[in-house]
């Protein structure tokens, strides 16, 4: 990571939303999705999953929580400007590979990112290379921290840079062409893209060679060297169990798409809102633990918010993101003394809720599980659902209620009945009140500084929904592939897309008149929610804005609405509440948030499914 110009527009997104449209029940599948049944008269065959997507060698990163990012190389303060007096800087300090493994076990972590081949720190390799160029160590510091880090189950990625313009930032010059030239029995300009994409294409090879228990690359951006002599296909094939992650670009090769720390947030620690990927994409979540500075260190004991950072790791726990923490190694390896302290804290707090972030998925989205985001009196949180277990569920408050009654807190139920909270750090029961798409939690009196939770157990499958099968869902436009049947599919990784036409409407048909209490609505999460004007982008959310809502004996007459609203830009499903009976439901979206001049989200409406609700789950529990 690096204060590097606007990176080039090469992002993919029309070819991501066809990727997650081949996403099938490989993955987990809510567990109350029936069988798809459904037809409709516009649908197309569904195409086979992307070859290698959940690939085994993912398995261990889509069981984690947490990894530690380190960038440290030549230019951590104090800048060394030759690689002998780094390396002797490095010994003489007592640098050892321990420590950033205990580390990462302080943050419950289960890999580390090393970020030495970067643009800003000196392209130093910390491991003997036998290709001239760039900083090469003497000591194997790649191989020890390997070494040490699978003796405690950690994995190590190696962090790989695209790109040479920082050559001479700090004014020596980095590269040696002439060595490089040399080596290769050509020139080769090693400050050009083209003979810097050389350059590192022959690293990657050297050291996944040389290191056979590495277990990925984590890559900054792309280069047109690597692109055009297929390095990632090559990786593929000599080291299959290798991860390949991509810097805020997704690339169907990767394995993972990381995405950079986000700020401008409303709450601040609310970053995976402005995220673009979303389950059940492996994605990681890049962040800087320091409130200010550089990824690296820059000399200084920079500030660490507390409360802030901790959100942020439940945010993404609460989202199905991996939190990859960026801490500033100084020369010798250890962290200033306010990240120090930081760590340390975080290794005890974890403790007690671990089993609320490890193990789970986020709730609310493609899993099932009560709604996340904004509750009662400026109350804010999110949920997450044990993997083992999917009728164990938990309540994060990471933003508690500010009413007059703050001990109360009320969550949309998203058709899941409650039996029993409790709070899982007391194990003391929690009394809650359930009717009308509501749980109410009553007498709280003791609220964590930064993340309260709650225990939450509930019925297997959700209640007071009509069966997928037997709803049949048309649309006036459909996009090829993405029919209006994918509405109604129990499919979560399928979706139905308006073909960019907006107004739209979606017609609902139950088969017979029928009760119909509200329409749950799963928008496909490919977007970001929040405005980002201080940032250069107006609003970008492909969400639904306003909407009407009409039913029908016939399908022929429809009468005036039943219903008109503006749906909030928010993620998680959104629910309009009815009370009617009708055979057809009408859901008519007359415009969505996305200004016109973002292009790749302006008029373009996703939804996963809609599910109609008949009645909801009633339960109540006195403490």
């Amino acid at each position: 990571m690096s204060s590097e110009p606007a990176r080039r527009p090469r992002r993919l997104w029309a070819l991501w939303a066809a990727l997650l449209a081949l996403f099938s029940p490989l993955l987990l599948t809510p567990a109350s999705a029936p069988a798809a049944t459904a037809t409709d008269t516009t649908a197309t065959a569904q195409a086979e999953p992307v070859p290698g997507m959940f690939n085994p060698r993912q398995t261990w990163l889509r069981d984690s929580t947490a990894g530690l990012f380190l960038h440290w190389g030549m230019y951590t303060q104090p800048e060394h400007y030759d690689c002998d007096s780094w390396q002797k800087a490095v010994n003489d300090s007592g640098w050892n590979p321990d420590y950033w493994v205990k580390e990462t076990q302080k943050i419950h972590g289960s890999y580390i990112v090393l970020a030495t081949f970067h643009s800003r720190l000196g392209y130093a390799r910390p491991w003997p290379s036998k290709i001239p160029g760039s900083c090469s160590t003497k000591r194997d510091i790649l191989g020890e921290l390997i070494k040490a880090a699978k003796a405690k189950g950690i994995k190590v990625i190696l962090y790989m840079t695209d790109d040479p313009q920082w050559h001479d930032v700090m004014g020596p010059e980095s590269f040696d062409s002439a060595a490089y030239s040399a080596y290769k029995g050509k020139d080769v300009d090693l400050t050009t893209r083209p003979g810097f994409g050389e350059f590192s294409y022959d690293n990657f090879f050297e050291v996944m060679h040389n290191y056979p228990d590495l277990k990925g690359f984590w890559i900054d951006n792309d280069n047109e060297y690597w692109e055009q002599h297929h390095l990632y296909e090559q990786i593929r094939e000599q080291r299959p169990d290798m991860l390949l992650s991509n810097n805020n670009e997704d690339t169907p090769i990767m394995d993972t798409v990381s995405n950079e720390q986000k700020t401008g947030m409303t709450p601040d620690y609310d970053m995976p809102a402005a995220y673009w990927t979303s389950m059940p994409r492996l994605t990681e979540s890049c962040y800087k633990v320091p409130s200010s500075g550089a990824w690296w260190y820059d000399g200084q004991d920079r500030p660490v918010d507390t409360a802030l950072n901790i959100r942020r790791y439940v945010a993404n726990a609460g989202t199905s993101y991996k939190s990859l923490m960026d801490l500033q190694a100084q020369v010798d390896g250890t962290f200033p003394p306010q990240q120090q302290a930081f760590t340390d804290y975080l290794s005890k707090y974890l403790d007690p809720i671990w089993e609320s972030l490890h193990g789970v998925e986020g709730g609310g989205y493609l899993y099932g599980g009560l709604r996340p985001g904004a509750w009662n009196d400026g109350a804010y949180g999110y949920t997450t659902v044990s993997k083992e277990d999917a009728t164990r569920q938990y309540i994060h408050v990471t933003t508690r209620p500010a009413g007059t009654d703050s001990g109360t807190l009320r969550i949309r139920d998203n058709s899941t009945k409650v039996k029993r909270i409790s709070d899982l750090r007391t194990g003391r029961k929690i009394a809650f009140d359930q009717h009308d798409g509501t749980v109410t939690l009553k007498g709280i009196t003791t609220w964590d500084p930064y993340d309260t939770v709650f225990k939450v157990e509930t019925e297997r499958h959700r209640q007071g929904l009509y069966p997928s099968n037997t709803v049949r869902a048309t649309a006036t436009s459909s996009k090829d592939g993405h029919p209006a049947a994918n509405l109604t599919d129990g499919d979560l990784t399928r979706y139905w897309d308006s073909n960019a036409q907006v107004p739209v409407s979606v017609t609902l048909d139950l088969g017979d008149m029928k009760k119909a209490r509200y329409l749950a609505v799963n928008q496909t999460e490919w977007s970001p929610t929040y405005n980002r004007e201080p940032f250069g982008r107006k609003e970008d959310s492909a969400r639904i804005k306003d909407y009407k809502v009409f039913v029908s004996d016939d399908g022929e007459h429809w009468g005036d609405p039943v219903k008109t609203g503006v749906m909030e830009s928010a993620r998680s499903t959104r629910y309009v509440d009815l009370d009617t009976t009708a055979r057809y439901i009408r859901l008519e979206v007359d415009s969505t948030w996305s200004a016109a001049t973002v292009v790749p989200f302006y008029h373009q409406l996703r939804i996963d499914e809609i599910a109609v609700g008949h009645s909801y789950p009633v339960s109540h529990d006195r403490g």
